[in-house]
Order: structure tokens, then sequence, then C-alpha cells
């Protein structure tokens, strides 16, 4: 029930006569809400955002307790407790506090007897300072966000473009149909006039066979119509859907808008070459996909120059004794622990490799971005002049149109009055239906064209 109300929501634009009629709008609606490929795409957002909250994990604060005694013959050892907190910052720098407590017979004499607590931060100086591992997964996590983003908008656009596409076909097929039923009564009228005249002596015998002829020939075309118009409606239906990952099946009843007059569909298009070549760079999804993963090694490369540098962490913690006056002096007077950690490869080749191959996928992706940035440019002015053609093509072939279905008509008068015969008439009506089905290929095409135009500069969604 809840699907079939959906179906007649979303069928808004419905104009209600002996049947339904499915809007373009209405059937595009039902493509991205229900769709798989949409909903995928939708998924792909929902994990680039876990993994942003798993790399800022790198940053939560710890909490430690370390506990450990010995006994051995009756002799206690040690007993030691130590809780420590530690908070990570941005910018490398990691502040811990904590409290140990040491009892036993049997110590090692650098260590301190009872409870102390200290205060302490740790400071990388030269590796690891404007950039570690913690922030260079963040910063990709958020710039892969970005790029699912703009994934999300590549699937779409090819989804909607196969989906809209499917659309046009299925709108063809049904004018198509229209016109060869239509073409099809007049057959069968011709034959019962022609009959009756003949019966009259009006008309010889042969013309009798002559309508039958052209009869069996139409419903010959009006046959195959039908089935390009059934498979037509085969490939619609593949995409819809309803919830749950359920395909769902268009009903006969439903049957397309009258739509092929009506431009106002694309008012929310950018039909202007030079404004579409203008917003490509800004607003492509596949051109921003390549952007956010240059930005992305980017800051890969930043993180690899790092093992360039010498490994220099300055650690400092002021230390209090348990029921002791508290802190009192310089830093380095008294009640601290104080250390210095210094580390370098002497010939830096592991980092030397990383970092050179760092900037090689750099290099690479920006090579494959202006290859992209052609192609997309390419293949929009090739949309575009073939728009431009096809609205000409159109004005033409409606004239002719007009022309072919003039001239049957006129070939009728003449018939009826006994100046023209049932051959002319046939190859007239022939020829003005292949000219109409010739109309009704351009405008398809050009619908089709406009969507591919707006998709191939990623200005459909």
């Amino acid at each position: 029930m809840k699907n079939k109300i959906l179906w007649l929501l979303l069928l808004s634009n419905v104009t209600w006569a002996q049947n339904k009629s499915l809007h373009p709008e209405a059937y595009l609606k039902i493509v991205e809400t229900f769709h798989p490929m949409a909903r995928q795409a939708q998924i792909g957002i929902k994990k680039s955002d876990a993994q942003i909250l798993q790399a800022r994990g790198a940053f939560d604060p710890i909490l430690r307790h370390y506990i450990t005694s010995k006994t051995l013959d009756g002799t206690n050892y040690y007993q030691y407790n130590a809780p420590e907190l530690s908070i990570p910052t941005w910018y490398g720098i990691e502040v811990n506090s904590g409290i140990e407590n040491l009892q036993g017979n049997r110590l090692d004499p650098s260590q301190t007897t009872g409870q102390t607590s200290y205060i302490g931060i740790q400071v990388p100086l030269a590796k690891n300072l404007l950039m570690d591992k913690r922030r260079a997964a963040l910063q990709q996590a958020k710039l892969m966000n970005q790029m699912a983003f703009a994934e999300q908008r590549v699937v779409l656009n090819q989804l909607f473009l196969d989906a809209m596409e499917a659309y046009w076909h299925w709108l063809k097929c049904f004018q198509v149909l229209k016109i060869t039923g239509q073409n099809l009564e007049a057959a069968k009228r011709r034959v019962d006039f022609v009959k009756r005249s003949v019966e009259l002596g009006d008309r010889p015998a042969v013309d009798t066979l002559e309508a039958s002829t052209q009869f069996m020939y139409m419903e010959n075309q009006n046959l195959a119509k039908t089935l390009d118009y059934e498979n037509a409606t085969l490939q619609l239906s593949a995409f819809l859907w309803q919830e749950n990952n359920v395909p769902s099946n268009l009903p006969k009843e439903v049957i397309p808008a009258e739509v092929w007059a009506d431009y106002s569909l694309f008012s929310n298009f950018d039909l202007s070459l030079n404004s579409i070549l203008e917003k490509v760079d800004a607003f492509h999804p596949e051109l921003q996909a390549y952007q956010f993963k240059i930005a992305g090694l980017t800051v890969e490369k930043k993180l690899k120059f790092q093992s360039l540098l010498p490994k220099i962490d300055l650690e400092y913690n002021h230390l209090m004794k348990e029921k002791s006056s508290g802190y009192s002096g310089a830093l380095l007077a008294n009640n601290y622990r104080f250390g210095i950690k210094f580390e370098l490869p002497l010939r830096l080749s592991s980092g030397r490799g990383e970092y050179q191959n760092a900037k090689l996928k750099i290099e690479e992706e920006t090579i494959l971005l202006s290859q992209k940035k052609q192609q997309i440019q390419i293949k929009i002015n090739s949309y575009f002049n073939q728009f431009q053609n096809l609205k000409k093509q159109i004005q033409t072939q409606e004239k002719a149109v007009i022309s072919y279905v003039s001239l049957t008509k006129a070939e009728e008068s003449k018939f009826a009055q006994g100046e023209s015969s049932l051959f002319l008439i046939n190859s007239r009506e022939i020829k003005a239906l292949e000219a109409a089905e010739k109309l009704l290929d351009l405008k398809a095409y050009l619908f089709k064209t406009v969507y591919a135009l707006q998709a191939s500069a990623g200005l459909l969604i």
C-alpha cells in the first residue's frame, strides 16, 4: 500500500484522461529515490563519514592504567600502580599527566618509592612537527569525503542520463505506435470504402486487393511497433525500483506524458556553450574527484617529506612527591624528568624514495586531470553541435511531414473523384508514415542530446 501511495505522489504531474501518464520529472524522482545505484552512492558518502570519525580517533585522549606486583619466598619485591592520561594535540604535541605509586623491598635505586605525580609535555622539534600520520590521515579522510560527494554526482549523472535515454525511447515508441494505429484505422476505412464502391460498380474489383494489401502492410507495421513499445517499456522498468531493493514493473495503463513540445523541461538547463565550458572547471564532478585526489596526494607528500628530517623529540615532566611543598624554582632546577631523543638515518634512502614516489604520483594524476578535462571539453562541444544541428533538422522535417500529409490527403480527394489510384495513395501514405517516424526519431534524439550535454558537463545533478 505504501508503494502504491508513493507512485501516486510521484505522479503529481500526471494528466488524467483514460490513462495515467508518467512525467519525466516524476520518473527521475523515482529513480533517484529507489534505484540501487543511487542508494549505493549514498552509502559511499556514509562510509567516508565513518572514515573521518575513525581518523579523528587518533586525537582522542587516552587513559592508561598499569598495575604490576612481584612477590617471591615471602618477599615483597615491588607493587606498582600507575594511572595516566595523555592528550594528543593537532600540532604533534602531546600533554600527559599521571600518578605513580611504587612500594616494595627490592626496588631499583633510581626509582622513587611512595606516591608521585607528574604533568608533562612531549614536543617533536623537527620530524612530525608540521605533519604526522594522525594529521595526514584526518586531512585525507576529509578529502575522501569530498571526493565521495563528487563520485556520487558522477554516478547519478550517468544513471539519470541512462534513465532519460530509456524514457525518450519509450516516448518515441509510444508516439510511433499511435501513428501506425491511426494509419491502420485509415487503411481499414479505405478497405470498407473500396468494397462498397466495388459493390456499386464504381471501382474495379482489383482495388479491393490493393486496399487489403495496404491494410495488411499497416497491420504488420502496427504489430512491429507494438513489440517495440513493449520492449521499450521493459527497458524503462529496469530503472524503476521500490523500497527494500525490490524491482518494479511499469503498469500497462501508464503511458508517457505529452512533452514533445514542452521545452520548459530545459528551463533549468544551461544551453550556452561558453557558460557551460566556464562551469566545467568549478562543478564537473569527475574533475573535482581528480582535484581532491591530487590534494590528498599533496598531503601524503608533506608527510613523506617528514622522513627527510631528523627525529628530535623533547620530553619534559614536572614531578611532585606526595606531601611535598609543591613546585618551586626554575623548570630544570628541581623535581623534573627531562629527555631528548635524536634519530637520523645516515643515507635517508627510504625517506628519499618515498618522497620521490609521492611527487611522481601527483605528477601522474595532474597529467590525467589535463587529459580528462580535454576529453570533457571535446564531448561538450560535440553534443552542443549536435544539439544545434538537430534543431534545424527538426524544423525541416516538420515541414516535410506537413507536405507528405497534405499530398496524401490531396491524393485521397482525387481518388474520391476518380482521378487517382490506390497505388498512389498507398505510396503517399507510406512516405508520410516514414517522414513522421523520422521526425519522432529526431525529437527523441534532441531530448537525449540535451540531457547528454548536461551530463557531459556534470550539470545534470
